[in-house]
C-alpha cells in the first residue's frame, strides 16, 4: 500500500514526472512511465472483483485496465513458452488442438473502498481456441509496478547480502532461503521472490481471506489448480505457503527461523496496526526470535507522516525529511530497539519510506553502511535479472534510525 504525494492531483502529477531520479528502462514492463495505464485520475478502470472483508478491510475491489507492454509482436514468444509448458505436462494431447493464444495483458489494482490502492500487477490473459473456458490468467512476477515495492525488495535482498547470507547459491537452489511476508496483498513480493530465488520458502500471513481471493481470482496469483498448474514452475506451489492468521498470533505459534521478512499491513483505513510497533508489546521480542540471529533482516514499508515539499522530491530537504515524521520516528525506533541496527529509504515518486532492521551489525556509520550496500547492490541486480536499478532505489536518502 502507498500513499501519494500530497498537493492537488494537478500537482501530484507534475511532481512526479519532473522530479523522478529513476532513469527508465524501456525493458522494465514496470518502469513509473506506466503508471498513468493503471492510475488515471480521470478513470477508476473496470472492477472485475468486489467483495466485502470481516476483518477490517472495508470492500475488497480489483480493477482492470489495458496494459500497452509486452506488444503484440512479442505474444508469439509467449504462446510458444506455453506450448512447450503445456506439452511437458501433458504428453498424450494433441498439439495441433491445444495451441495457446495470447488474448492481451492488463494491469489489475486491488483497492480497499474503492480509494485506497493496495498493490497492482500484470496479468497475462491466454487460452486454448479449442476450448473457450480454458483462460488463463498468469501474473508477471517479474514485473513490479509501484516504486515502493521495488525499493523493500532491492533494499532487503542487498542488506541480506551484506551480511553473512550467501544469497547466489539461494538464487540457484542450493541453499534454502526462509522469507516470510506479513500481508499478502496482490501477491507480488511472495511470487516475486519466489521465482527468482529456487531455494527461497516463502510465509505469506494474511489475515484477510477476501484479499487472497481475490489476488487468486482476478489478479493472476498461482491458485495451482490442475488446469492450471502447467504454467508455473513445478517447485512453486511446495514453496509458496498462504498462512489465514492474524500476524500477531502467527508469530507466537512459529516455529520457523526466517532469513529476511517484509512487513506491509495497512488495513483499509491505511492504518498500520499498532501491536506491529508496539515497543512494548510482545510482537517485536517475538519476531526477533523468529529471525536468523546472524544475518536476519526485516522490512517494513511505512507511509510519511509529513507533507512534500512543493519544491520536488530530489531536493536534500525532501530526501531527510521524510523518516523525521513523529509517527515514522516511533515505528523505527522501535524496530531498532529490538534488533540493535535499523536505516530507512526514501521511495521515489510516494510518500512511502523503507525501513530496514537488521539481526547481525553491517555498520559502523552511514557512509560505511552506504559503500557495504552500495558493493552488493550490481551482485542482487545480477543474481536476480532486475530490469531496474537497484542501487538507484537503495541509496535515496540513506538514513540511519538513531
Amino acid at each position: 500500500m502507498w500513499r501519494w504525494l500530497s498537493g492537488s492531483t494537478r500537482d501530484r502529477w507534475h511532481i512526479r514526472r519532473l522530479s523522478s531520479s529513476i532513469r527508465h528502462r524501456v525493458v522494465d514492463e514496470g518502469d513509473w512511465s506506466y503508471s498513468s495505464e493503471w492510475w488515471d485520475p480521470a478513470s477508476d478502470g473496470h472492477t472485475i472483483f468486489r467483495k466485502v472483508s470481516n476483518h477490517g478491510n472495508g470492500i475488497v475491489s480489483v480493477a482492470t485496465s489495458p496494459a500497452s507492454t509486452p506488444s503484440v509482436e512479442q505474444w508469439f514468444q509467449t504462446e510458444k513458452w506455453l506450448q512447450h509448458r503445456y506439452t511437458k505436462m501433458h504428453p498424450e494431447s494433441n498439439r495441433k488442438d491445444e495451441q495457446f493464444k495470447v488474448l492481451g495483458y492488463q494491469w489489475r489494482t486491488l483497492r480497499f473502498n474503492d480509494d485506497t490502492r493496495q498493490s497492482t500487477v500484470k496479468v497475462m490473459a491466454a487460452c486454448q481456441p479449442s476450448d473457450p473456458g480454458s483462460v488463463i490468467l498468469m501474473q508477471q512476477s517479474h514485473c513490479l509496478a509501484v516504486p515502493y515495492v521495488k525499493s523493500m525488495v532491492s533494499v532487503g535482498l542487498t542488506a541480506l547480502a551484506s551480511s553473512s547470507f550467501d544469497l547466489l547459491q539461494a538464487v540457484l537452489g542450493k541453499k534454502s532461503m526462509n522469507i516470510l511476508c506479513i500481508g499478502h496483498g496482490g501477491g507480488t513480493i511472495p511470487l516475486f521472490l519466489a521465482s527468482k530465488i529456487k531455494g527461497a520458502r516463502v510465509h505469506v500471513v494474511e489475515i484477510d481471506p477476501v484479499v487472497v481471493q481475490a489476488s487468486v481470482e482476478a489478479m493472476g496469483f498461482p491458485s495451482f489448480k490442475p488446469t492450471h498448474r502447467f504454467i508455473w514452475d513445478e517447485t512453486l506451489e511446495s514453496r509458496i505457503s498462504i498462512h489465514l492468521s492474524d500476524a500477531h498470533d502467527y508469530i507466537q505459534k512459529d516455529s520457523n527461523i526466517y532469513d529476511l521478512v517484509f512487513v506491509d499491513a495497512y488495513d483499509g483505513n491505511d492504518i498500520f496496526p499498532c501491536k506491529l510497533w508496539d515497543i512494548n508489546g510482545d510482537f517485536l521480542p517475538n519476531l526477533v526470535n523468529r529471525v536468523n540471529p546472524v544475518h536476519g533482516t526485516v522490512v517494513v514499508n511505512l507511509h510519511s507522516d509529513c507533507d512534500v515539499p512543493a519544491g520536488g522530491d530530489d531536493s536534500p530537504f525532501f530526501q531527510s525529511l521524510l523518516p523525521l515524521g513523529k509517527y515514522v520516528q516511533k515505528v523505527c525506533r522501535a524496530y531498532k530497539g529490538h534488533f540493535g541496527e535499523a536505516f530507512t529509504v526514501a521511495v521515489p515518486e510516494l510518500c512511502n519510506i523503507t525501513l530496514v532492521a537488521c539481526k547481525g551489525k553491517i555498520f559502523d556509520n552511514r557512509n560505511l553502511l552506504l559503500s557495504q550496500l552500495a558493493s552488493k547492490s550490481n551482485l542482487v541486480e545480477s543474481l536476480l535479472n532486475l530490469k531496474f536499478s537497484c542501487l538507484d532505489y537503495v541509496k535515496r536518502g540513506l538514513m540511519l534510525v538513531k
